[in-house]
């Protein structure tokens, strides 16, 4: 494996893309000498194959507004790797949502769900449409458009879409019912769905609760413990308020949250069950800004338009988007004193950040690691669906830290370095790797 030359071939390839560019990249640095160690993976050209994907969607998503005016958007489906089981990832509607963006987050979603162990391959797909501002009339009517066109290229057999960033439990129900509607048919097409329609519990805590018990093993394996930790985590949605309650529940001391506004400071700590119901609260109102959390407890206290990594913490937690927290946010956590940091977040850390902590021995967890916990939900609500069943939120639970679990043992077994420290991200990437490229080697080569 030539990792000069095939870099430059996919630079040239993919012009435009960085975010898919650095996903890339970041796997192959990681992977390049146990690929070479390996052969048959140079002789069967995985790497290759693999930075290709088996197919990219792209369609025009056009609807109405409650004014009557006709409104286009991008839709996008990138199903990157089938290897292993039926194509699996979220769709995000968000303004920021281009094919750069799918490529990198499907790229992700491959190795993610690999080393979930479920018989899942991986897939990302979304629009640039924006929920935010809009009835819920004007968001029932573009999901119903969205999916007309989706639903030609998916199937519980072929491709299980999720929620993601701007797609929660409102639009996963617009979307389910049309692909009913088109289809004639209710099948586990959609994971994330309601408790009443073929959903499974605990599905929105998964991603947060998945990522804690990811720390929480990471914290074993260093002979530390969790609680009464100081920890800050970004983002004020779904993620971040799962990893809320199951910090509070395990004894760890959250102090800060963030929004797009700012971030909260919480000296007394945001662990009580009113606090983490406000979270949900504000929520709801799908404008995520966090001010509102500090005029309702006087113990917050609300810092306007800087970043929550500026406060001194044990554990930093990315719960919002890709590259949130740059170098110099990762050397300012290490000047403060941090010891984890868990991106919850898909490629929440910039490759500088990345770099930064790993250099100060600061134990960080990657995103397809750490926030798996989300993708390993949908495949047990995949598995409730076709078997006809319904577990119990203990029992999904159950099941969701014994994945856990199993995915750090994994990421520890290939990526343990000489002096014990932990490079993570290489042991989650050739854990990753192996199951996929080891598929792909047995299913043959089409001529």
């Amino acid at each position: 494996m030539d990792l000069k030359k095939i870099m430059a071939d996919l630079e040239a390839k993919n012009p435009g893309q960085p975010l898919y560019l650095q996903a890339a990249k970041e796997v192959l640095e990681t992977i390049e000498e146990f690929v070479n160690a390996n052969p048959k993976y140079d002789q069967y050209a995985i790497v290759e194959r693999l930075l290709e994907p088996e197919r990219i969607v792209k369609f025009k998503v056009t609807w109405v507004d409650d004014k009557g005016k006709i409104q286009v958007n991008r839709g996008f489906r990138v199903q990157h790797n089938m290897a292993i089981g039926p194509y699996k990832g979220g769709l995000r509607f968000h303004p920021t949502v281009t094919e750069d963006t799918m490529k990198f987050l499907a790229f992700e979603q491959t190795f993610k769900n690999s080393l979930t162990t479920l018989p899942m391959g991986g897939g990302k797909g979304g629009s640039d449409f924006d929920p935010k501002g809009k009835s819920e009339a004007e968001v029932m009517r573009f999901c119903q458009s969205f999916m007309t066109e989706l639903q030609k290229y998916i199937g519980p057999d072929t491709d299980v879409p999720a929620g993601d960033i701007g797609v929660g439990g409102r639009e996963i129900g617009f979307m389910f019912g049309q692909y009913k509607r088109l289809r004639g048919e209710h099948v586990g097409t959609l994971t994330g769905k309601g408790l009443e329609w073929g959903g499974s519990l605990i599905r929105p805590e998964a991603t947060g609760f998945g990522a804690v018990y990811f720390l929480e093993a990471m914290l074993k394996t260093a002979k530390d413990k969790l609680k009464g930790k100081r920890v800050a985590i970004s983002g004020f949605g779904n993620v971040a308020w799962g990893t809320a309650l199951k910090l509070a529940e395990l004894g760890a001391n959250l102090v800060a949250i963030s929004g797009p506004d700012g971030y909260i400071i919480d000296e007394e700590g945001i662990s009580a069950p009113e606090k983490i119901a406000y979270m949900d609260e504000l929520n709801a109102t799908r404008n995520n800004v966090v001010e509102p959390f500090a005029k309702k407890f006087k113990s917050a206290k609300f810092v306007k338009g800087k970043k929550v990594w500026e406060v001194p913490c044990d554990i930093a937690m990315t719960c919002a988007i890709q590259n949130e927290l740059d170098e110099k946010d990762a050397k300012l956590l290490i000047k403060n004193g941090v010891k984890y940091v868990v991106e919850v977040s898909n490629m929440g850390c910039t490759a500088g950040a990345v770099a930064a902590l790993q250099k100060a021995k600061v134990s960080f967890a990657p995103g397809k690691a750490a926030n798996a916990g989300g993708v390993a939900t949908s495949g047990l609500e995949m598995t409730q669906n076709a078997a006809h069943i319904s577990w119990t939120a203990k029992e999904v639970d159950a099941k969701l830290h014994e994945i856990m679990n199993n995915i750090h043992e994994n990421c520890v077994k290939y990526g343990k370095e000489k002096g014990g420290y932990i490079n993570y991200p290489k042991g989650a990437n050739i854990a990753g790797f192996i199951k996929v490229a080891d598929a792909m080697i047995a299913q043959g080569v089409a001529y």
